[in-house]
């Protein structure tokens, strides 16, 4: 066993299977020819931003050249969605291929006792409400798991709120997890992108030197807050707005595309690129408050588009035929099963995803659903807050008659209300009752 030098991510790579030295373009495309039929796997997940903050879409002030040049190169779906508008569950939905309800990440902390003054009671608090959560979580297989099959290594980066990485099945990651050292979201992972790509680039050549397949967990602290963007970009967006919280948001955006350059030159400079499946997803959305720090209330935490809507790309050289779908739905809870459509693994019953490439099944299918739940949740039944079904054109939002009880059904037509401005569930009855039985049935199972 060798141990890597420490790197200035502030961790310890440590592999048990070889030495980590720095590969040639030339070796790795020796094994990746090797690999055809297994291709490695990036998922690439931003953090809190909208599904309109990007040039590709059409924002006339953000630019992501690099996600953009992605985007010509990948299937696009411009109208993919999350099933819930908070980064832990909705990670935890990617990870397994499963609705919150089912894998029982309702929110981002249990219920726990906040103690006014003392962060650190507070702190400990939240761990010891946490533990049953990551230990039920440890229970769900995941993809990393699914991999093993496979002969993956699985590397986690960034963000990631279930305890020590290896909760989610991965072999190696940044996360460690205890709240005694700071975990709780990302710990050391969290410098990922904003402290350069180091890590990753040290977790390629583990693979690469045991002549295996990986799969990659991309998920950078960006473009969320803190919005505090290198100098040279917050200049450029200033002279663009008057409101600095815009400019340093907009700005934050164009430093993660950057970092999605960098690790897309990184695949690239090991010979890679051409055996590499990317996959690209937001894990919730976020409307800048242009008066504050913070975000509009139609955005992140609520049901509305603005707050589960993101661009989804799939990108395998010579393999998905790039193109840009404007009208088919599709899920976050549809990367696992695709990644298993690609690598030939049979999927679990359980999952309620479909593989993308699986034209058939995707024009087949007629919506799907989606769960808000308090941010720090107990139960199913007492932290509910909306249940939604999306079923093109419509889209319906129906709040808990409990905790959202002054609030009534609204309903969209959201292929041409795009922005959810008029709620036509009054004239709409009939259409209201059906997706409201497809929602309970959706709960009953």
């Amino acid at each position: 066993m060798k141990i890597v030098k420490k790197l200035s991510l502030g961790i310890l790579v440590v592999s048990t299977l070889i030495s980590c030295g720095k590969e040639t373009k030339k070796e790795t495309e020796s094994i990746s020819n090797n690999l055809q039929n297994q291709p490695n796997i990036v998922f690439i997940l931003s953090d809190d931003q909208s599904w309109t903050d990007y040039s590709f879409i059409g924002d006339e002030n953000i630019e992501t050249p690099r996600i953009d040049k992605f985007v010509s190169e990948s299937l696009t779906f411009t109208r993919g969605y999350v099933p819930t508008p908070l980064c832990s569950p909705s990670l935890a939905t990617i990870i397994t291929g499963l609705y919150p309800k089912d894998h029982g990440v309702l929110g981002n902390d249990k219920v726990y006792e906040r103690i006014k003054d003392d962060r650190k009671t507070s702190q400990k608090n939240r761990a010891e409400a946490y533990k049953p959560i990551i230990s039920a979580f440890e229970k769900q297989t995941t993809l990393p798991d699914m991999l093993k099959e496979k002969g993956y290594l699985s590397f986690q980066t960034g963000k990631w709120w279930h305890g020590n990485h290896k909760i989610g099945g991965f072999d190696d990651g940044m996360t460690h997890g205890n709240p005694k050292r700071g975990g709780r979201h990302g710990d050391y992972g969290l410098e990922i992108g904003r402290k350069g790509l180091d890590t990753i680039n040290s977790y390629v050549d583990v693979a690469l030197k045991a002549k295996k397949p990986f799969f990659l967990w991309y998920a950078p602290f960006l473009p969320h807050r803190p919005h505090n963007p290198p100098a040279r970009l917050y200049e450029k967006y200033q002279k663009k707005t008057d409101s600095e919280h815009l400019a340093k948001y907009w700005a934050m955006i164009e430093w993660f595309d950057e970092t999605c350059g960098e690790l897309f030159d990184l695949i690239e400079d090991k010979g890679l690129t051409e055996n590499t499946l990317f996959v690209y997803v937001c894990d919730n959305g976020w409307r800048q408050d242009p008066t504050k720090s913070g975000y509009m209330k139609d955005s992140k935490r609520a049901p509305y588009d603005m707050g589960i809507r993101t661009p989804i790309m799939y990108k395998w050289a010579g393999k998905i035929n790039p193109k840009m779908d404007t009208k088919t739905i599709v899920s976050s809870i549809d990367m696992v099963p695709t990644v298993l459509d690609i690598l030939d693994i049979k999927q679990p019953d359980n999952l309620p995803g479909i593989s993308v490439l699986d034209t058939k099944s995707l024009n087949e299918r007629k919506g799907f659903f989606g769960e808000v739940y308090a941010h720090d949740f107990d139960t199913i039944e007492n932290s509910m807050y909306y249940n939604m079904a999306i079923f093109p054109p419509y889209k319906i939002i129906v709040p808990d008659p409990v905790r959202k009880k002054d609030e009534v059904i609204q309903l969209f037509n959201i292929d041409t209300d795009p922005f959810e401005q008029n709620n036509i569930a009054e004239s709409n009855l009939k259409i209201v009752r059906e997706l409201q039985e497809k929602i309970k049935e959706f709960r009953s199972k």
